[in-house]
């Protein structure tokens, strides 16, 4: 389908730390499968193409605590129908065998709705908690990165579309000639394969992340041309699609946003909106015309995801800058994207 891709972000309570304070729900309530299965429902409800889930091995100074990304969005696979379920896992320290497996299992649960954030670990301390030699150097991490994202793809490419049978008269469920390995040597890992769970109905996730070899480049921007900027040069190193990240203060049952909090932005380098829902309106539309989609941070998750649902995304669908996702179609064609041919039956 592709067009302009609206996504969220939906980890901890929003971006602002003292976001807390204001949710809808006690704080023991946000580590709940309730919260989670509210939040998605709404995003999905109000026509968001994809929602994303952030992640961590190490606790963040609001979140001492989090339910690890891949689970809260396996949760909601199958209790949402239309909206792309995208969680982050690292790609330094972790497993890309693991991670592949992961991923793929969350596209069958989801029914062809997985993505996956492909983003590096730069906090050393995450190396003990894994167990590992630390991994600081731009280029090792940048390597490390690369090469998580190649097995993973071969990996989801290791079975051929039909290489299950599933011939119960003869005993055969499998053609093992549709199994292939895909013998990975790297500088920190080798992976043999083949995976363990069959290609996913997508054939290969979608890969979104800041850096790397992804399908859709994430960009941090302070003002719309230099997103617009950073869209073109993105564009122009081979890339996709690019996402801008935006980051939201909406006026709020007749709070100006400008008096909601006492401070502004710590500045994370994101493209920052604060005010009404029209101004909102009339910031993505004009971003649409550059890039492909944005990715939205919510000052608070429970307070600005209803304004929303009720004033920025019905404007953006009825003058279609925006539309929703298609149901019963998978992520990458929502974006837009095609199912790729597998490497393996190809050259086989």
């Amino acid at each position: 389908m592709g067009g302009f891709t609206l996504g969220v972000e939906l980890d901890g309570e929003g971006w602002r730390p003292e976001a807390w304070r204001r949710a809808t729900h006690t704080p023991d309530r946000l580590l709940t499968a309730d919260t989670v299965r509210r939040r998605v429902a709404a995003a999905e409800n109000a026509g968001f193409t994809l929602a994303t889930f952030a992640d961590s091995i190490l606790p963040g100074h609001e979140i001492p605590g989090r339910i690890d990304a891949v689970t809260r969005a396996s949760f909601v696979a199958a209790t949402t129908s239309t909206i792309g379920l995208v969680p982050t896992v690292a790609t330094t320290y972790a497993e890309p065998f693991h991670t592949a497996s992961q991923v793929a299992s969350l596209d069958y649960a989801s029914r062809g709705r997985a993505g996956w954030i492909a983003e590096r670990a730069e906090d050393s301390r995450a190396a003990a908690a894994w167990g590992r030699p630390p991994v600081v150097q731009d280029p090792d991490l940048a390597r490390e990165q690369r090469d998580s994202i190649e097995v993973a793809r071969r990996l989801w490419d290791s079975w051929e579309d039909d290489a299950v049978i599933r011939d119960y008269t003869s005993g055969r469920f499998l053609d093992r000639n549709k199994l292939h390995y895909i013998d990975f040597q790297g500088d920190a890992f080798s992976v043999k394969g083949p995976a363990i769970v069959p290609r996913p109905p997508q054939g290969l996730p979608v890969v979104f992340g800041a850096e790397g070899p992804v399908d859709v480049r994430f960009v941090a921007a302070e003002s719309v041309a230099a997103a617009v900027e950073a869209a073109a040069a993105a564009r122009s190193a081979g890339d996709s699609l690019v996402f801008a990240e935006v980051e939201v203060t909406l006026d709020v049952s007749g709070v100006p946003a400008a008096q909601r909090f006492g401070e502004t932005s710590d500045g994370p380098g994101r493209l920052a909106f604060s005010g009404p829902a029209q101004g909102l309106t009339d910031l993505l539309t004009e971003l649409s015309a550059h890039l492909d989609g944005v990715r939205l941070h919510l000052a608070v998750i429970d307070e600005d995801l209803p304004v929303l649902a009720r004033e920025v995304l019905p404007a953006l669908l009825r003058t279609g800058v925006a539309h929703r996702p298609v149901p019963g179609s998978t992520l990458r064609a929502n974006l837009g994207l095609p199912r790729p041919a597998n490497r393996y039956a190809t050259t086989r």
